[in-house]
């Protein structure tokens, strides 16, 4: 029998959020597209699956439709099961690790060749995702998350703390008047970042000046992409401690205002599955980045 599978997984997510559009966010498709495979799945199957003009009641499925939702439903689980218990069967030696792209790039990166030499057997996969996502398929077996957590239903270790302080070129803190008191802050633009925990008012409020304006600046989706656009002179950041250090050693960035700065405390974590099987070279990794952590 030739099913369409594409239409009976997107039947399956329809019933199982009770809706369309949240479907049409899993799946990544239009809320029309969505639709659209429902329509092929009822006409292919012969039968109504929802009951017309149900309207801001939201979706009310026929006896039929119940029934297959349910049952299809029940066959994807299984198949995420048996697939997530595939995917385990990788090599010992494997690990893989997501994290966020700014640690990535600013922190993990640079370190790496470091773990490669002390542990050449192991085999570590960086994968770069903003989501805690990856457990339940067993497609990452540790993340590194920044953030205020812990996270329910998961292992969570603090890593490391960190500090806020703000950072800009040599050449626009030249250009500026080499600015050295907070006030001066006014009188600079500022580049923000979209990580609440390095958001300005949290500056302000410890630092001042009290009639620092937030409002105007350019905004980034990412702590990496403040940073460069600090490095290229664009204004000045607030920026984590652990991502911006090497750029202030090497001079590429520098802190205007000397030692001042805003603890945040805990904001780097080593996140995992609480049931799950630590292999001597997950515990190895995991070793390794306290060391890196605690060597600051």
């Amino acid at each position: 029998m030739d099913m369409p599978l594409n239409s009976l997984r997107a039947y399956a997510l329809v019933y199982r959020h009770q809706g369309v559009r949240a479907a049409a966010r899993e799946l990544g498709m239009s809320h029309s597209s969505v639709s659209r495979h429902l329509g092929e799945l009822a006409r292919w199957l012969g039968v109504p699956l929802l009951h017309a003009g149900a309207g801001r009641a939201g979706l009310v499925f026929t006896p039929q439709g119940e029934a297959l939702g349910k049952a299809v439903g029940a066959g994807l689980r299984e198949i995420e099961q048996a697939v997530a218990a595939l995917r385990e069967v990788r090599p010992a030696h494997a690990v893989a690790l997501s994290t966020t792209p700014s640690f990535a790039i600013r922190w993990l990166l640079p370190r790496l060749p470091a773990f490669e030499k002390a542990h050449p057997k192991i085999e570590l996969s960086v994968l770069v995702d903003q989501k805690l996502e990856g457990f339940e398929d067993g497609r990452i077996d540790l993340a590194i998350r920044m953030g205020a957590g812990p996270w329910p239903e998961l292992h969570c270790e603090a890593l490391m703390d960190d500090v806020l302080y703000p950072v800009m070129s040599p050449a626009c803190w030249r250009a500026h008047g080499r600015p050295s008191r907070t006030a001066q802050l006014a009188g600079l633009r500022l580049l923000h970042d979209r990580d609440p925990q390095a958001a300005w008012e949290l500056w302000r409020r410890a630092h001042g000046p009290a009639s620092l304006v937030l409002q105007g600046g350019a905004r980034y989706a990412s702590s990496d992409l403040v940073l460069r656009a600090a490095q290229q002179g664009q204004g000045v950041a607030l920026a984590r401690h652990r991502l911006a250090a090497d750029d202030v050693a090497g001079g590429v960035l520098l802190r205007p205002f000397g030692a001042l700065e805003v603890p945040l405390g805990p904001s780097y974590w080593i996140v995992r599955p609480t049931a799950a099987r630590q292999r001597p070279a997950l515990a190895a990794v995991i070793d390794w980045l306290r060391w890196q952590a605690a060597g600051r």
